[in-house]
């Protein structure tokens, strides 16, 4: 352990983040083999930092005041961020499954937001047996990924993903595969929250919560069988808990099988500003449902329109990869023009923002835009089944890939109309390339490639195929 003799600042271009001068630094593994064993150790305002690996842990901060992060704190280096895996899978009692729960005892000093979990990629977990704390004798599985309850941590910096919350055996239903928040405060920022399941709130919930919820991708989350709202799900006030702000997220390609795949509100009220909310799927209100809520929704960008002041209807427009915005996309430089809410300056370039927001200065709707803009872990974009987006927005390019799901032999299907040199890589879902294939050079014209993947890991890959002109992305599903 190291003892901290001066007071230690650790700055980025969004953290912020001091320790008191009494406070520990505890390194896992070199000091602690596992996060849980720092945790026990640590004493509030403690940093667990954790180095580069994969942890197989279902860890929890026993209400202790403490920053757990990997090395991205002190780096700002988004690799870290990939390579430092929280991964819930092994849990020792399958009823208490979340990869991280944050949770105090009623009354507890909601409103504090000491606890943080900064730069992991969280995975695996299958949600905790929970009683819903407004309705005794009612058991829900929770929180996939991070359980939070009666505290506001900060939540930062994370990849949340491909973690679930639909197991309901014995229980009234199961939710929040991404986040839980019941009665708190929580901050979450700057996170990537995606693949994540659970038959309602798939991506988030909060319950009786507060939030601010800013800069994030909530994307390519399921379920929605029993409440909806699989990006985002908010139900109810307490005295406690302040106001609900969702600012400057992309909330996109979310799926319910009920309504609201991508924002339901229901009995509370939420601020909606600066935000893309596109992709979504319901039969019903897919991409926003106010069910006896007040809500104000302002500059953003809706798939089929919204009522309220600067809101837009237009393709956001994305680039192939991390939901960038392209150079020619409709939501850059359209959020709201209030000063508060501008995109932070290059340097280099005044007046202008700095990359990834784009333009001017004025916000950039969606994830990348206004004041806590910054970059996120890199991962694929992730398109609907049914578009065929080329890098080039609005390229209207076709390529499918079948079989899909596959299980060694796939073919790529697309037209050229050209004669181009073509390149196909393949990623895993965290975005790393896994497989090369040799480039090809072909004529005009329709055209059928058959690939043999190898020894693929089985889940979620994505194919890209790189001709001239463009750039094109499929999803493809690995068997056993």
């Amino acid at each position: 352990m190291i003892r901290m003799k001066t007071r230690i600042l650790f700055l980025s271009t969004t953290l912020m983040f001091s320790v008191n001068m009494y406070a520990l630094i505890r390194h896992v593994p070199a000091q602690y083999t596992t996060i849980q064993a720092a945790i026990n150790a640590a004493s509030a305002g403690d940093t667990i930092l954790v180095a580069p690996g994969t942890y197989y842990e279902n860890i929890n901060f026993r209400a202790k005041d403490i920053v757990v992060a990997s090395q991205y704190l002190t780096t700002n280096d988004t690799a870290f961020i990939r390579s430092t895996i929280i991964n819930g899978s092994t849990p020792s009692n399958t009823d208490s499954a979340s990869c991280v729960i944050i949770a105090g005892k009623y009354p507890s000093t909601i409103q504090d937001s000491t606890a943080a979990i900064i730069g992991f990629t969280i995975t695996g977990g299958i949600g905790t047996k929970w009683e819903d704390e407004h309705g005794p004798g009612n058991f829900y599985r929770e929180g996939g990924g991070i359980l939070v309850q009666y505290l506001s941590p900060r939540i930062e910096f994370n990849r949340i993903t491909a973690n679930s919350a639909t197991n309901m055996q014995g229980l009234s239903s199961a939710g929040g595969g991404g986040i839980r928040c019941g009665d708190g405060n929580p901050k979450i920022r700057n996170n990537v929250i995606d693949f994540n399941a659970g038959r309602y709130g798939a991506g988030i919930v909060l319950n009786f919560s507060g939030a601010v919820i800013m800069n994030n991708i909530v994307a390519n989350n399921t379920g929605g069988q029993d409440y909806g709202g699989s990006g985002i799900w908010s139900y109810g006030n307490s005295t406690l808990s302040l106001p609900k702000v969702v600012r400057n997220n992309t909330i996109v390609n979310n799926n319910s099988a009920t309504y609201a795949g991508g924002i339901l509100v229901w009995s509370t009220s939420m601020t909606i500003k600066n935000n893309i909310i596109w992709g979504n799927v319901a039969p019903s209100n897919p991409q926003i449902r106010n069910t006896g809520g007040a809500i104000d929704i302002s500059y953003c960008d809706v798939e089929g329109g919204y009522a309220g002041s600067g809101n837009i209807n237009s393709d956001p427009l994305f680039d192939v990869m991390n939901y960038y915005l392209s150079e020619n996309s409709p939501c850059i430089d359209k959020g709201d023009s209030t000063m508060v809410y501008n995109d932070p300056e290059d340097q280099l370039n005044p007046g202008y923002a700095k990359f990834p927001a784009m333009g001017v200065l004025r916000n950039d709707v969606g994830a990348y835009g206004g004041s806590g803009s910054n970059l996120l872990v890199t991962f694929p974009t992730v398109y609907t089944a049914t578009d065929d987006h080329g890098g080039s927005p609005g390229g209207n390019v076709m390529f499918n890939i079948y079989p899909n799901p596959a299980k060694d032999i796939i073919n790529l299907a697309f037209y050229l109309d050209a004669a181009s040199e073509v390149s196909i890589i393949m990623l895993n879902q965290l975005g790393d390339i896994e497989r090369s294939f040799p480039d090809v050079k072909l004529t005009q014209g329709y055209q059928i490639l058959q690939l043999n993947h190898g020894n693929s890991h089985p889940g979620i890959h994505f194919i890209i195929l790189k001709t001239n002109k463009t750039t094109l992305m499929k999803k493809l599903v690995i068997l056993v």
